[in-house]
């Protein structure tokens, strides 16, 4: 017959990790509330870009190839060096910088008025992507243990896509009513309200945290 203790011992043990468990979920909700936002906008923006490059400016079909190719060209380069950054700084300074990037380049393909004023719009917009995916993806691994990871990154993908099933309508019915610049202005407004909730509610994982400490 096992002894008492080790009855309790394992009792609290079972609790301690369901409290975890309960925190790292309640973690991740506001996270991905406070991401959501973003997700709206970057449908609201990306379901309009092309039409508002094509019509407003003027582009061909092959400059607005080259446009984007430019983004993700970027993004592809400066992947592994703003991951290390979110080892070096955090993932919540990185986030927040990045989210702040949304915001210039958004506001800056409100104002372009040629096709070439894009280029390098773009090209920050790839950097950007890359710094808010590599700090996001390595937050949700910091706040939830390895056997919850797959479960956690499917909440994520979930608000990525919530934000893509409202913004796509409302990118549609805002360029009809108010046009392109206007409603590329509304989604940098958008973001910011996404910042602040991030700046408020979201706080540096603690293994990210002691990582930093060690000079990682």
């Amino acid at each position: 017959k096992a002894p008492e203790g080790v009855y309790c011992s394992t009792y609290w043990s079972t609790r301690m990790a369901s409290r975890r468990s309960n925190m790292d979920k309640r973690t991740l909700y506001i996270l991905c509330a406070s991401v959501l936002p973003l997700m709206v906008c970057s449908g609201i923006v990306y379901s309009v870009l092309t039409l508002y490059i094509s019509e407003d400016l003027g582009a061909s079909r092959t400059q607005i190839g080259f446009i984007f190719m430019a983004g993700s060209l970027a993004g592809g380069i400066v992947s592994p060096f703003v991951g290390r950054l979110s080892d070096r700084f955090g993932r919540r300074p990185l986030m927040l910088s990045s989210m702040i990037g949304f915001v210039i380049v958004f506001i800056l393909y409100a104002q372009a008025r040629q096709v070439l004023h894009l280029v390098p719009v773009q090209i920050l917009e790839g950097v950007t992507w890359a710094a808010f995916g590599s700090a996001i993806t390595a937050f949700i691994a910091d706040i939830v243990p390895s056997e919850s990871r797959g479960w956690a990154m499917g909440i994520y993908g979930q608000t990525y896509s919530l934000g893509w099933v409202i913004g796509p309508a409302l990118g549609g019915l805002m360029a009809d009513t108010i046009g392109f610049r206007i409603t590329f202005i509304i989604g940098s407004i958008l973001i910011a309200l996404g910042i602040a909730l991030v700046y408020k509610l979201v706080k540096e994982p603690a293994k990210s945290s002691e990582a930093m400490k060690k000079g990682l």
